[in-house]
């Protein structure tokens, strides 16, 4: 959790599905983060090139700019290296979630989730 007197951090939640940002919006302002959204890769690079957040949690299949390219890209941004980024998709391939580790992804999360797998994973990475 956040401690009493420290600015909330900045979770992007980058999803294709208005459901799973739903879900995904309401996990995250229970662990006390702000949360912003976006619905595809290109929508989440702009957001990030004017606000950088603390922790994206990134889907995987989108269209227009998939996860994996857009974790590329983000990488290459200034500052880009620092958010944690948490892959949070179906896709259950171990080399694929091996390639987005090795690419830049922090952590990984199967869907569906809940509070409890994100607060974790989280956790994990140092964002909570």
């Amino acid at each position: 959790m956040v401690k009493q007197g420290t600015d909330p951090k900045l979770c992007l939640v980058v999803d294709d599905s208005r459901v799973v940002r739903k879900v995904a919006r309401r996990i995250l302002e229970d662990l006390r983060f702000e949360v912003a959204e976006a619905g595809d890769g290109v929508e989440a690079l702009a957001w990030v090139r004017t606000a950088l957040p603390d922790v994206i949690l990134l889907d995987w299949n989108m269209p227009v700019m998939n996860g994996f390219e857009f974790l590329r890209r983000l990488r290459e941004e200034p500052g880009g290296d620092r958010p944690k980024v948490v892959f949070c998709s179906a896709e259950n391939d171990l080399e694929r979630i091996r390639e987005a580790l090795a690419h830049g992804a922090d952590e990984y999360i199967m869907k569906p989730f809940d509070g409890d797998i994100v607060a974790s994973k989280l956790a994990l990475v140092g964002a909570l």
